[in-house]
């Protein structure tokens, strides 16, 4: 069914590197949503509020990144239990004037992690304590891990991450660390390494101190491959495999349709070559 003058888009701060407009526009497309528009908007997290409150009835959905995921929780009529479990929404959809807020960061996760990788995940690295490192930590949480090592560069900086995973039900159990503390003590053997910091923060030190897992999941899509994504020798999720499966509950959220994740997928990975030739 098409729809006309229905306005969606991402915010975050810096936003201008962000793939998602290129993947709910394919979606669109897909859907044959010709009225149907999505756009980078940058916001930052003191503008947040002023921006929600300036929009009209025109706008259907938001998709949250860096630095709102947190910020925005206060500010919604509606809170999923995902997202009031993580502490963080990377979704807005706009339901007859409230704000509804959910996280597919965590169905996302699980989804792009089974695609990759169908092997026991009772152990992990996660790499950066920020609001996607609690999602990602939650969802190998709902996949049976029982234990835990976050790599952090200030543990003290880490706090709603560890509060967050400590509220699930089935919490492993978890051990924080300084990232320029991961060694022998630390780098033990995991099924599962994730990291969500950087490129420019994967150094070879850093790199050579990281234990060998069973699957490496990289959330970094640009630049790519990243030190880390370059040094796993077994499978690995990328962080285009994370952003097209969210992206793909994030459409369903907002339009009531659903559409393939190779759509997305496609969609994706041609931006990303064409970046990748603008830069040579």
């Amino acid at each position: 069914m098409q729809s006309t003058g229905t306005r969606c888009a991402v915010l975050g701060s810096p936003i201008a590197h962000s793939l998602s407009p290129t993947l709910h526009r394919a979606a669109y497309a897909e859907l044959g949503l010709s009225g149907w528009t999505y756009d980078a908007v940058e916001v930052t997290e003191t503008g947040l509020a002023e921006f929600l409150d300036g929009l009209d009835a025109s706008w259907r959905g938001l998709s949250l990144t860096m630095p709102l995921k947190r910020t925005v929780l206060p500010l919604a009529d509606e809170v999923s239990s995902r997202a009031r479990l993580a502490g963080a929404a990377n979704t807005v959809v706009f339901q007859a004037g409230r704000r509804v807020v959910d996280n597919t960061d965590i169905p996302g996760a699980v989804a792009a992690l089974r695609e990759r990788y169908d092997g026991p995940v009772d152990s992990a690295m996660v790499l950066g304590g920020g609001a996607t490192a609690t999602s990602l930590l939650l969802a190998l949480t709902e996949l049976g891990c029982r234990e835990a090592v976050l790599a952090v560069r200030e543990p003290a900086r880490a706090t709603e991450t560890v509060e967050a995973v400590g509220r699930h039900p089935d919490a492993p159990r978890l051990e924080v660390v300084r990232l320029d503390e991961v060694g022998a003590a630390t780098a033990r053997a995991c099924d599962v390494l994730v990291s969500t910091v950087p490129a420019a923060a994967q150094t070879p030190d850093l790199v050579g101190r990281l234990p060998q897992p069973a699957v490496t999941f990289e959330v970094v899509y640009d630049p790519w491959p990243t030190p880390l994504a370059a040094a796993a020798a077994g499978p690995l999720v990328s962080g285009l495999d994370l952003l097209v499966h969210q992206a793909v509950l994030q459409v369903e959220l907002m339009t009531g349709q659903s559409v393939g994740v190779e759509v997305l997928r496609r969609a994706g990975e041609s931006a990303l070559a064409e970046r990748a030739g603008d830069r040579t």
